[in-house]
């Protein structure tokens, strides 16, 4: 890869290939522009090069792959195959799913939480990742409530983080821990008014303090309750940041517990990734981009690695076109390197009747970019 001095990048400016922060993490792909901002936070971070197989050129210029055309025809989702494990992690999804919405109407209407009660549903959890990770991440991705919004973020947000505290490698009891504070770090929001959450308006201030107070509600809440101290400070601190800017406290660096600093990459990156009335949903590509962009400013580096290396750059559940024109879906990363994951071709089978995979690289076959919504017709909706 050619080396780019960050200072000389002008700003605004676009590469012809993905920039890299260090030849594994992509920092820009070809259509976003390298801005001042990002350039700011490489040197602040200390980060005085790039690299790029591309060129550094003023505008955007798209570059198709020669068998593009191929994308205009949508994927049929049933042809992917691994019919029964999908279906096996989606019934648990939905499972999951149910189980939160109770747990929070309990809470709003009775005032109750069982912890034990929490803590092995989080456990039956802990042991579908460890079993089914790569289908539980293909089915949380493709189901969107945007009726039930903090059900949906609770769940979603703690799959992410028991795959996270995983690849960590955190013993059993602290990953149940962990999961209890994801699926409960936003309790505090339903002593808040709904529209403050879900509305697009701008906020007033007296709206906006209040919504800043969730974290301290979810605290009090779990106190009272008697849960253990380590998952209330977790929900207290979930949106502390690196730089110290965070709320509620302001909190530095090594001041933030483990598990608040899993939870805060784990309910960005499922924010970034869903839909929500006031916005579209971005992919998962990109929306690891925007974390990898903030890494040292508001996660801490670790965790982001550790999320890249269990999701790979190209999420798992991300449909993607392929250099040679294929289409399929990411199923898998590898392990060595999170920018070639492992792809399921659609409509490709083996000899003996599986479905084809391959494994993506750098001088064979590779990823050319996700594929756009309309690009793909879901037969599971």
């Amino acid at each position: 890869m050619n080396k780019f001095i960050v200072k000389d990048i002008p700003g605004g400016s676009y590469f012809t290939k993905p920039v890299f922060l260090d030849g594994r993490f992509i920092l820009t792909a070809p259509e976003m522009p390298f801005t001042k901002e990002i350039a700011r936070a490489l040197l602040e971070w200390e980060f005085k090069e790039v690299l790029s197989d591309g060129e550094n050129q003023v505008e955007y210029t798209a570059h198709p792959s020669e068998n593009e055309e191929e994308a205009e025809k949508p994927i049929d989702e049933g042809a992917s195959g691994d019919s029964e494990q999908v279906q096996k992690a989606m019934d648990f999804y939905l499972h999951l799913h149910q189980y939160v919405e109770n747990l929070f109407t309990r809470y709003a209407t009775k005032n109750e939480i069982n912890f034990k009660d929490v803590a092995d549903t989080v456990k039956e959890l802990v042991d579908v990742v460890r079993q089914d990770r790569r289908f539980l991440l293909r089915v949380q991705g493709k189901i969107q409530n945007e009726e039930n919004y903090l059900a949906t973020h609770s769940v979603k947000s703690t799959i992410i983080a028991v795959v996270i505290g995983s690849y960590l490698k955190l013993p059993n009891h602290r990953l149940i821990e962990l999961g209890v504070a994801a699926m409960l770090h936003e309790i505090g929001m339903i002593k808040l008014p709904p529209q403050l959450y879900m509305g697009g308006g701008s906020l007033s201030p007296q709206q906006r303090k209040a919504i800043l107070t969730h974290p301290i509600l979810s605290y009090n809440i779990l106190r009272n309750l008697n849960f253990p101290l380590t998952i209330c400070v977790a929900c207290l601190e979930h949106h502390e940041r690196e730089n110290g800017q965070g709320y509620p406290q302001q909190l530095p660096s090594e001041k933030i517990s483990l598990y608040a600093k899993i939870i805060s990459v784990a309910c960005s990156y499922e924010a970034l990734t869903a839909p929500r009335p006031y916005k579209d949903a971005k992919d998962g590509y990109t929306g690891m981009i925007d974390l990898l962009k903030n890494v040292g400013k508001q996660y801490d580096d670790t965790i982001v690695r550790a999320l890249v290396y269990s999701l790979s750059i190209y999420p798992i559940g991300l449909y993607v076109l392929l250099s040679n024109g294929t289409k399929g879906q990411v199923v898998d990363v590898n392990p060595e390197n999170p920018r070639f994951p492992i792809v399921q071709i659609f409509g490709e089978k083996t000899p003996d009747g599986k479905n084809r995979t391959t494994e993506t690289s750098e001088g064979g076959i590779r990823i050319v970019r996700p594929l756009v919504r309309d690009e793909i017709a879901s037969q599971t909706e």
